[in-house]
């Protein structure tokens, strides 16, 4: 008779697969953070240009007016500043100079009981103008933005 021989030996072992997908999400995160660090070096650059760059403001102020309070923004190298001034007679220019980037400058004019008429005026060299009237007793014109 004649045997057989069977081979119920050890199972023949697949190699493992290696997952791909973790290294796609490390490639995918280091994508996104280096493109995130070139972003801010660019804002940054532009904001350092901009500090850099010296701009004239004018103030400007009109009417009938006798009794008025200016409040207006000044820069002081970085600082954001704020002075104030009483005239009693119109017309009233100043001009400034400043150096530094800068957004959100106001000038305020506010009549006084005696009322009357007033027109404010802020022009930057840049080409940015705002302009804004005012009329009757403790009235506000407002130029801000600039």
């Amino acid at each position: 008779m004649s045997e057989q021989a069977t081979d119920d030996g050890p199972e023949r072992q697949q190699p493992r697969r290696r997952r791909l997908w973790p290294w796609v999400v490390l490639m995918v995160a280091v994508l996104l953070a280096l493109a995130a660090g070139a972003v801010s070096a660019v804002l940054a650059h532009g904001i350092s240009q901009e500090g850099s760059k010296t701009l004239r403001i004018r103030y400007e102020v009109t009417g009938t007016a006798r009794d008025v309070t200016l409040t207006y923004s000044t820069w002081q190298g970085e600082a954001l500043s704020t002075g104030r001034l009483t005239l009693r007679t119109l017309p009233w220019a100043a001009e400034l100079d400043t150096r530094g980037f800068m957004n959100g400058g106001s000038f305020v004019v506010g009549l006084g009981r005696s009322g009357g008429d007033v027109t404010c005026s802020v022009t930057a060299d840049d080409g940015t103008r705002r302009t804004d009237r005012a009329s009757g007793a403790f009235a506000t014109a407002t130029c801000s933005g600039f």
